[in-house]
């Protein structure tokens, strides 16, 4: 029973630790100025060619794409490898299981070595490519190793020591309810669930805000219009405003 409360509290504070910090950062973010028009070039000329181009950056990586090919290859079945990986995982809080997510279940169960090989190569590539190792800090080494350890013990999970799945649903199914079911004594699950429990609770702190920190990128969302339309930020909107009564006054 101390397995399962321990573990229920820590999944709860750190689902609130996660959803918050995100929460502050993308308010952070939408609150931040962007007072000049910065769009890399060649940018889009309209509103519709920014969210094809948004589009292109978020589910194809397209300037990736075009800077490096082999950061593309790995960072592209990282991230697809996860999505599968993450729908997979759904199912632990549904009953019923949605049609869609039983469809994802076998391609989830293998991504998991897509993404773990992903991984290794964005690890090595870190460590032995000289230009890349210069500029990483060893909080980068430290996310990558954190999430192939959280691969590898799923993997290890699903093929070598084998957990009671219906267990563990019935343990995360009752947290939706402030309840503590029983959760099996595995290590390699207490281990895979200590490790996720870690990346919540420091993902609002780490890099990993990319995910959300992309949309608010003035590089990338900004239409390439400076001579057509005057930018204004919402402060220097203010200040104009401020200014505009100032000289009203002083005319009076």
């Amino acid at each position: 029973m101390f397995l399962s409360v321990f573990f229920g509290v820590l999944f709860w504070v750190a689902t609130l630790v996660m959803v918050l910090g995100i929460a502050f950062k993308v308010f952070t973010y939408w609150k931040t100025p962007a007072p000049l028009k910065i769009p890399t070039t060649p940018a889009p000329l309209t509103k519709r060619g920014v969210w094809v181009r948004m589009f292109k950056e978020v589910a194809l990586f397209y300037s990736l794409f075009r800077a490096n090919k082999l950061l593309w290859v790995l960072g592209i079945l990282f991230h697809y490898a996860l999505a599968l990986i993450l729908l997979r995982h759904v199912r632990y809080f549904q009953d019923p299981v949605w049609f869609v997510i039983e469809i994802v279940q076998p391609f989830g169960k293998y991504a998991g070595f897509l993404m773990v090989i992903a991984l290794i190569g964005l690890l090595l590539r870190r460590i032995f490519i000289d230009r890349v190792r210069y500029i990483t800090a060893p909080s980068d080494r430290a996310m990558l190793g954190l999430l192939i350890m959280i691969g590898v013990s799923g993997l290890m999970m699903k093929f070598v020591s084998h957990t009671d799945i219906l267990m563990v649903k019935t343990f995360f199914m009752g947290l939706r309810t402030f309840t503590f079911n029983p959760l099996p004594a595995d290590p390699v699950l207490i281990v895979h669930l200590s490790l996720v429990a870690i990346l919540m609770l420091i993902f609002p702190i780490s890099k990993l805000l990319h995910a959300p920190g992309v949309f608010f990128s003035p590089t990338r969302n900004q239409v390439d219009n400076p001579r057509e339309k005057r930018h204004l930020s919402g402060w220097a909107k203010k200040l104009e405003e401020q200014d505009k009564l100032y000289l009203h006054e002083l005319d009076k």
